[in-house]
């Protein structure tokens, strides 16, 4: 058995939500590693559609152990709330099927606060965040101020915590010409929620160690898009936290010697949220084309996305810095009728040729993207289930699509509908589960 990280490998968006949900079903465990409630997506099983934004997608599936790991960060409040619309859905959330990390941070109401006062500020870089505070929350985690979990089962102990965390935070209030905020409403904001919290508190470590020993098969579930990685991103236009396959490790206290297989969900175009550079981004009717015909508009925030051509730079960059073993290239039915199709397959910055996107915010807003020309298909592709379905355009753009990034396509999804899927590979080498033989070129 193989234990399966998945991430996206662009600036997310990719559609996790149906592949996740589709290996869920061949896990044991599912494990959100990183992030918080700024990410989610909608999965549809059996007729209805549920929306997740911190629970693991493993929740939903009877037998399957959903685990929210240390590194990610927790709203409590946002996390009951979940919890509340999914059981009116007929799905009973308890400690049998859902665990959080005791080591994971919290993220208060006073996060949400200073996330969009530096948003709004003109002093600020704008950065084009969800406004829900997880960055200051990851601060608060690395500047050893941060409440925990576990900080929960001594009340006698908590205050002091909480009076050390507004020794920072109030001084950046006063900074703003805000009110400073009282140890007494924090303490109340954490107790309010405390006993239903603590019921799913679980050492995610050892739990995690027992299983893999046992031969349990674990799902790793990233949040986010490898180019929004904070090492490894488009810095600063990134997320506050790694986003990249490693920290599925690091954010669930397993040894990064049992992530056996990386996963990259990727789109067949290119799509970001929020400000940044974004070298094959089409401000043109075949941008709004994309857009509208793929839906592309936040699932979070509802913002409209920015579209743009495949680029296989990036793709091929986030596969080195995740390791990914193979892709699962997702809405290809969006080209449908296309005439044209484009693919970044290098830039050229200040009129040399470059393979990769250079660290340099300056550098990287300078790139201008090399395009391989290919001809579109007139014939739909929705619901297409094996490759003899596909136009031979269709599966020319896949080998291309390979050929740059150097890596193979092991999934196509050919729809949002979770059985319109060509499977090529499992990841999880499940024996009953045979691939289709993939036409050569």
């Amino acid at each position: 058995m193989a234990n399966v990280v998945v991430v996206g490998s662009q600036w997310g968006d990719e559609g996790k939500g149906k592949i996740v949900d589709w290996l869920s079903e061949h896990a044991d465990f599912v494990v959100r590693f990183q992030g918080g409630h700024n990410a989610g997506h909608t999965l549809v099983i059996d007729g209805v559609s549920y929306r997740l934004n911190l629970l693991p997608s493993g929740v939903l599936r009877k037998g399957k152990i959903g685990i929210i790991g240390n590194g990610v960060v927790i709203d409590p409040h946002a996390l009951i709330h979940e919890i509340r619309q999914i059981e009116e859905q007929g799905v009973h959330i308890s400690h049998e099927n859902l665990r959080i990390a005791d080591n994971a941070t919290l993220l208060l109401s006073l996060h949400r606060v200073l996330d969009e006062l530096r948003e709004d500020s003109n002093h600020c870089t704008k950065i084009g965040t969800t406004r829900r505070g997880i960055g200051p929350a990851y601060e608060d985690k690395v500047g050893r101020r941060a409440i925990r979990l576990i900080d929960l089962e001594n009340l006698e102990t908590l205050p002091q915590k909480i009076e050390n965390l507004l020794n920072h935070h109030n001084a950046l209030l006063r900074g703003f010409g805000r009110n400073e905020i009282s140890v007494s409403s924090i303490f109340n904001e954490l107790t309010s929620v405390a006993d239903r919290i603590l019921s799913f508190k679980e050492k995610v470590w050892t739990l995690l160690d027992d299983a893999n020993r046992v031969g349990k098969r674990i799902l790793f579930e990233g949040a986010q898009g490898a180019l929004l990685d904070l090492d490894h991103g488009t810095y600063p236009f990134v997320t506050s936290s790694n986003t990249v396959a490693s920290q599925a490790a690091s954010g669930s206290g397993i040894g990064p010697d049992s992530l056996d297989f990386v996963l990259g969900i990727t789109k067949a175009y290119t799509t970001r949220v929020g400000e940044g550079p974004f070298p094959t981004e089409q401000i043109n009717e075949i941008g709004e084309f994309l857009c509208k015909k793929g839906r592309e508009f936040g699932s979070v925030t509802g913002r409209k996305r920015r579209c743009g051509w495949f680029d296989a730079v990036l793709v091929r960059q986030a596969i080195k810095t995740n390791g990914i073993t193979g892709i699962a290239l997702t809405k290809l039915d969006v080209f449908d009728g296309v005439k044209e199709i484009r693919i970044c397959r290098g830039y050229k910055l200040d009129g040399k040729d470059m393979l990769y996107l250079p660290s340099s915010q300056e550098e990287q807003s300078r790139v201008e993207a090399v395009y391989e020309i290919l001809p579109g298909w007139s014939k739909s592709i929705i619901g297409a289930r094996t490759w003899n379905d596909l136009p031979v355009e269709a599966i020319q753009y896949i080998h291309h699509v390979e050929k740059f990034v150097g890596v193979s396509v092991i999934m196509l999804s050919t729809s949002p509908e979770r059985e319109d899927t060509i499977l090529v590979e499992n990841p999880f080498n499940d024996s009953n589960e045979s691939g289709e033989q993939k036409e050569s070129e």
